[in-house]
């Protein structure tokens, strides 16, 4: 493995995209490589190295899934059993719904739950101030009737966690994983983070300056009930570590089939760049027949990619620090790994010419619980915009990450109703419209979350 190819590849991506800090690192047959460019922080800056601690936002969630295997294993936790045998409080707007979802229902996003409950940092900020907050969470399908992201569900299984050992969700991640694999570095909470070296988020502004992200991990301190699902700070040493372990026979923390357990589809997924389908947690990947696992995570100026190939003892993981561009920036170096190292070349497939006629059959205001997505068109062109709700935006005394503007989106070849955006900082995301039994179209799947349409006119 040549790291000074790898080292002018970052440079030069870092560089092209205006990334204030990145970390990347292989894995292939036990050996390990990093390359990193540039600071910490632009006011404070140190280089960024393999210790450097970045958060993982949704990455975290591979770590809560572990731990609940590890319960399974253990014989504590059974995934087909109600959720509601292990948080007997547990209530939802639909009470049925509420008694049906079990534990692998939301460790595979199949649950029926919306997207998140935003932490406005007020009341109870713990994982049971959390579960009883969900009764006001919109539920967007039966429970197991199709997959759709859900932090809040991944949240609530840190829940089953905290009941099932009777130790704090911290306590009890550290004591069941982290602690056992060696992840001396993989922490959640400042207090942890501040005595590390760490990576500062940034937010590219309309202006194209860079502002420092405020809060530093997406979530306000204290946010607890958000931990389970993205509260995880960790060092690009760290993942590859975590990624060692995920490749090998559960090192007596986890038996072996167990942990390959994971590996293996519960569901299907539909026309997502994210992956073909989840296993338990994971998203899954087919590269000319090689099987890939992957989790990425978005948090407030901070983006993290991290993709395992089981079959080639391989894995690559990236962190950069702003938004939106690290999200490019982590796609293109796993691209750019799986053809130097794997030899295999992702296909581009071409968009469809506009067509208007499909365009006004799509048009339209779509929304999760805190998001809004918009189509538009001009007659030319279709678009998509994306942000943040207005009244959580003006309600909330932090920065939030800034809004994707409106992006050109193609429809791709097939059935018609998968789609690509093809430009902006969320370039190369697919997804799909969904219709009903009329044909109408009731809503749009991006970034494997389903937002439902509210109206016709965007």
């Amino acid at each position: 493995m040549s790291q000074d190819k790898l080292s002018e590849f970052v440079t030069s991506q870092a560089t092209e995209l205006g990334v204030p800090g990145v970390a990347v690192g292989v894995l292939l047959d036990g050996q390990e490589i990093y390359a990193s460019h540039g600071v910490t922080s632009l006011a404070n800056p140190l280089p960024v190295d393999e210790k450097t601690l970045f958060p993982l936002a949704s990455v975290s969630k591979t770590f809560t899934a572990t731990a609940l295997m590890c319960l399974v294993a253990q014989g504590k936790v059974d995934l087909d059993a109600p959720v509601q045998r292990y948080v007997p409080e547990l209530k939802l707007a639909d009470e049925q719904a509420a008694a049906q979802i079990t534990v692998l229902n939301l460790l595979n996003h199949t649950a029926g739950l919306d997207w998140n409950l935003i932490d406005d940092g007020e009341g109870d900020r713990s994982l049971a101030g959390l579960v009883a907050k969900l009764p006001g969470l919109p539920l967007i399908a039966p429970p197991g009737a199709r997959a759709s992201y859900s932090q809040a569900g991944y949240n609530l299984a840190g829940r089953i966690v905290e009941k099932v050992t009777g130790l704090p969700f911290e306590q009890a991640m550290t004591s069941l994983v982290l602690e056992p694999v060696g992840l001396e570095d993989t922490v959640y909470g400042l207090a942890e983070v501040m005595i590390r070296k760490f990576a500062v988020g940034y937010n590219r502004g309309e202006d194209g300056a860079l502002r420092a992200a405020r809060p530093w991990n997406a979530f306000k301190e204290g946010a607890r009930g958000d931990n389970p699902g993205g509260g995880l700070a960790s060092s690009m040493n760290d993942l590859l570590r975590w990624a060692r372990f995920q490749l090998g026979d559960g090192d007596g923390v986890l038996p072996a089939a167990d942990l390959h357990r994971m590996r293996e589809q519960t569901v299907e997924m539909r026309g997502s760049t994210l992956g073909d389908g989840f296993g338990i947690c994971w998203f899954l990947h087919d590269f000319d027949g090689l099987h890939g696992i992957g989790s990425g995570g978005s948090g407030n100026g901070q983006f993290a990619e991290l993709l395992i190939v089981p079959e080639r003892n391989f894995a690559v993981a990236s962190l950069a620090n702003v938004g939106p561009d690290g999200y490019p920036f982590n796609q293109s170096v796993v691209r750019w790994a799986l053809e130097h190292y794997l030899g295999f070349v992702e296909k581009t497939v071409e968009p469809l010419p506009y067509d208007e006629a499909k365009a006004q059959q799509v048009v339209g205001h779509y929304e999760i619980d805190a998001l809004n997505l918009d189509i538009a068109t001009d007659g030319t062109r279709l678009t998509l915009e994306v942000g943040i709700k207005t009244e959580i935006r003006e309600a909330s005394d932090e920065d939030m990450p800034p809004d994707y503007p409106a992006a050109s989106i193609g429809f791709l070849p097939g059935d018609g109703d998968d789609y690509v955006i093809t430009e902006g900082g969320l370039e190369g995301q697919r997804g799909y419209f969904s219709r009903d039994a009329n044909g109408t179209v009731t809503g749009i799947d991006l970034a494997s979350r389903l937002f439902g349409r509210a109206s016709r006119t965007s």
